[in-house]
């Protein structure tokens, strides 16, 4: 079905991205907004806006189902494209469009039920022989079951929500008797967060590498894997930084971690661009740990090392069209790398800032791209995610890439708000960080080095040699 126009059911930069595509295949766009979100960026940039009512539930506009579904009938739209975050991995949504026999651009509803579910997902995984950490996949129902499986798999463990995500609904536990408490606060989140208070327990890996692999599968059968992005550099596990390949993996190690991802979406006839992520304690110990189905904050690293339009691919898919190309005309071309500018103060425990943007400068030049719903002028809401923009840059090689991102980043200029900016600086010329030999724990092991006295030190110290610093014109 070739579609004439698409709802956009998100806001932010993912909406403005979203958009940008639609237009580029010259389909008409429908934004929806919420009234704090009534002068945002992605309502000027479509060709029709839908005003959302606040939800009876006092819950975010955005989240509302019968609302959004009321506003792709009324708009003409034959399709809703979710983005990422809020309604993106809800069944219920898909299932709500499926019934009005409107396209959500992403797998069925099944599907989204199968994955979001980690305790089905991880069992069927397991059922391809693909290893999943070890744990028992069974809700937890009881302190008496939860005390037998931690025993069972040994110190430390994590409990985690079976229907959780984004960091939410998860307690690591290195002793039995922290484990009652554990227990009964990842319930209430999960309860609180997903309307599902079940919970599992499998072992903590310490010192993990976070790789997710991009895969699009066709309604034909058609799957491929577009490569890895190594996600590891994180805070209290949300990502910071994401690049793609991974310095972590070998040439055979990647092609093989990608047939992994592929065979998981066969397995669940999967449709559409998801994300298979695993936690690897080594380059050959390598755990499944969650499929996400929707496009992922960071799939600009994986455009800018193949050249593909990720958000083009998932909506000729949901129009029924056969994927282009196959695994074998796939090539990783290059080092990208991607940072998340947040409202956020990293010099105050990363606390979400606000303020009204003032003058706004985006870096540009060879291999930059800036993804952002930002202008001069925007106030920002405060009830949404802190993200602001991406600055993701390309280059031959991975230090090419570090080189022009740090570069990119100092000429970025953000006036009227506190953001990550200059942590990611800092970022990309600590030297462990620089080597890629680094875990989901650099930001904790190396926390010192972030702090503001001893980057100011450090700074000033470059500054004396004559290597870092902006010249005076």
């Amino acid at each position: 079905m070739k579609f004439k126009r698409v709802l956009v059911a998100n806001r932010g930069e993912i909406a403005v991205r979203i958009l940008r595509s639609l237009r580029q295949l010259g389909l008409e766009s429908v934004a929806i907004y919420a009234h704090d979100d009534r002068h945002s960026y992605h309502v000027k940039l479509a060709d029709y806006a839908v005003a959302l009512p606040e939800s009876p539930e006092a819950q975010s506009p955005y989240l509302h189902i019968p609302t959004i579904c009321a506003a792709a009938r009324a708009s003409g739209a034959q399709a809703v494209h979710p983005g990422y975050g809020f309604l993106s991995e809800n069944s219920d949504f898909a299932a709500a469009l499926e019934a009005q026999d409107t396209i959500f651009i992403g797998p069925s509803s099944k599907a989204l039920r199968q994955m979001g579910d980690k305790i089905e997902a991880k069992t069927l995984v397991r059922s391809q022989g693909i290893p999943t950490v070890p744990g028992d996949l069974c809700e937890l129902l009881d302190m008496n079951q939860v005390q037998a499986v931690a025993s069972n798999i040994g110190f430390p463990v994590i409990l985690k929500a079976s229907a959780g995500g984004g960091g939410r609904g998860m307690r690591v536990v290195t002793e039995a008797k922290d484990l009652a408490a554990a227990y009964e606060t990842c319930r209430r989140e999960a309860q609180s967060y997903f309307g599902n208070p079940a919970v599992f327990c499998e072992r903590f890996i310490e010192n993990p590498r976070h790789i997710e692999v991009q895969v699009l599968r066709d309604a034909h059968g058609n799957g491929v894997h577009l490569f890895e992005r190594d996600c590891s550099i994180q805070r209290r596990n949300q990502k910071l930084l994401e690049e793609a390949p991974s310095v972590f993996l070998s040439p055979k190690q990647r092609m093989e971690l990608g047939a992994r991802a592929v065979k998981i979406a066969d397995a669940v006839a999967y449709c559409g661009a998801g994300t298979v992520e695993f936690i690897c304690e080594s380059p050959s110990e390598a755990y499944f740990m969650e499929m996400n189905p929707r496009i992922q904050v960071e799939h600009p690293v994986t455009e800018m090392i193949t050249g593909i339009d990720l958000i083009e691919a998932q909506i000729r898919i949901a129009q029924g069209e056969p994927l282009p190309f196959s695994q074998a005309d796939l090539r990783v071309q290059g080092h990208a790398v991607e940072v998340r500018i947040n409202a956020e103060d990293p010099d105050v425990h990363f606390i979400p800032t606000s303020g009204t943007v003032g003058a706004l400068q985006l870096p540009g030049g060879p291999f930059v791209r800036t993804e952002t719903h930002l202008y001069a002028g925007y106030a920002l809401p405060t009830r949404y995610d802190s993200m602001l923009a991406k600055i993701i840059a390309w280059g031959p090689t991975r230090q090419a890439a570090l080189i022009c991102l740090l570069r990119a980043l100092q000429e970025l200029r953000i006036d009227g708000v506190v953001t990550t900016a200059r942590f990611h600086e800092r970022l990309l010329q600590h030297p462990v960080f620089q080597s890629g030999d680094f875990t989901t724990k650099f930001l904790q092991t190396y926390a010192k080095d972030f702090e503001k006295e001893e980057w100011e030190v450090g700074e000033a110290a470059a500054a004396a040699m004559g290597v870092y610093g902006h010249s005076a014109m």
